[in-house]
């Protein structure tokens, strides 16, 4: 029986490496954990209740049925008016806005008489699997909602073919190319999982190898050792950047129709950001394996979350207020927006100012938690 005594001692061993190893043990738990609530009730293919703003230039009791017919579908959800077309297109590029129904004059009258008038849809196609459902409904609901007000004299409108000529504005993307959603977005995602695991990894390298006395001996403040660790990885980000960039342009095609320095601003912040959480991560695990995990727990939550993968506003009010926090969910709408839709800056500073948040809040906690001696 000595080799079941054997298998015992090596036993007991590893219970107590687990217990120690308090924070590898926690990941085994909490990943999956946290897996079964972001895909069992977080994501979700058909988007609803998409923001929809309104541009009338008819406001009849027919136009009012039918944008109360788009409201009753949970498919689009009227947010308010606007009373110029370039506040509609600032509106969609700004991403306040998933779609734009433009009712023109007249359109009541021409519908009446038969000339099938045409009902505008504008559409933010930037991401083509967030408007494909609500796009493919519009015919059923209009059809739907005119049936009320289409009685007596009117009732021969409703035979046939829908009244009304609905016609599809895919902004953007209006081929629906799914390579211009997923590469702009896999720049954000390459450089989500290669900063904070580079950084994370470096610095817990240093207590490794038996650096960190050299760096505590040093008269050097923590701001001082943090800048000197991650500005080297600032150029090889850019350079990730670089390339991802020539290769969306010049192999899959996609456009780049905004201006290069707030793409470049953009950029800057969010390598800023990932390489701030990599020091974190590296206060507070005492291994490389460590710092891989929770480059990991944090890496998981953030492409889920952040709809590069899942249409963000398919997701419940919860889980959207969670992606809000990752500097990833706000990047994607910077890329996505200079190089699809033009946008300006005034445009995107909604989505550059939680990743400067983002950023002082990373590094005060990195600087609180760095530890000024080795005890």
């Amino acid at each position: 029986m000595n080799w079941l005594r054997r298998i015992l001692a090596i036993l007991t061993k590893e219970f107590i490496q687990m217990r120690r190893d308090r924070l590898t043990f926690g990941m085994m738990i909490v990943v999956p954990v946290v897996q079964l609530a972001l895909f069992g009730f977080a994501i979700n293919s058909d988007p609803r209740h998409l923001p929809t703003l309104l541009y009338l230039e008819d406001n009849s009791a027919i136009v009012r049925s039918l944008t109360a017919g788009l409201q009753n579908s949970t498919y689009f959800d009227i947010t308010g008016q606007v009373s110029t077309a370039e506040a509609a297109t600032r509106a969609l590029q700004s991403g306040d806005a998933a779609f734009v129904v433009t009712v023109p004059a007249g359109f009541t009258r021409a519908m009446l008489r038969g000339d099938r008038p045409q009902l505008l849809i504008e559409a933010d196609a930037s991401d083509p699997s967030a408007a494909s459902n609500a796009v493919a409904m519009l015919d059923q609901i209009a059809t739907s909602a005119l049936k009320q007000d289409l009685k007596g004299e009117w009732a021969g409108l409703a035979q046939g073919p829908p009244p009304v000529d609905i016609v599809v504005h895919r902004m953007y993307n209006p081929e629906g190319i799914s390579q211009y959603n997923i590469v702009p977005g896999l720049l954000g995602v390459i450089l989500t999982m290669t900063m904070i695991m580079i950084t994370s990894i470096a610095m817990t390298r240093e207590t490794e190898r038996g650096n960190m006395e050299n760096l505590l001996a040093m008269p050097a403040r923590p701001w001082e050792v943090m800048a000197g660790k991650i500005t080297p990885y600032v150029g090889v980000g850019l350079i990730q950047t670089g390339i991802v960039l020539l290769a969306a342009y010049y192999i899959f095609h996609v456009p780049f129709v905004g201006s290069p320095w707030i793409m470049a601003l953009g950029v800057g912040l969010f390598i800023i950001a990932n390489l701030a959480v990599g020091f974190t991560f590296s206060t507070i695990a005492r291994s490389q394996m460590q710092a891989m995990q929770m480059t990991f727990f944090f890496f998981l939550p953030s492409i889920l979350l952040s709809g590069f993968m899942f249409p963000f506003r398919g997701m419940p009010g919860w889980a959207q207020d969670i992606g809000q926090i990752f500097p990833l969910t706000h990047f994607l709408r910077v890329v996505r927006g200079v190089m699809l839709k033009g946008a300006d800056f005034h445009a995107l500073w909604p989505n550059i100012w939680p990743m400067l948040v983002f950023i002082v809040a990373a590094m005060t906690v990195a600087m609180l938690r760095y530890r000024s001696t080795l005890d």
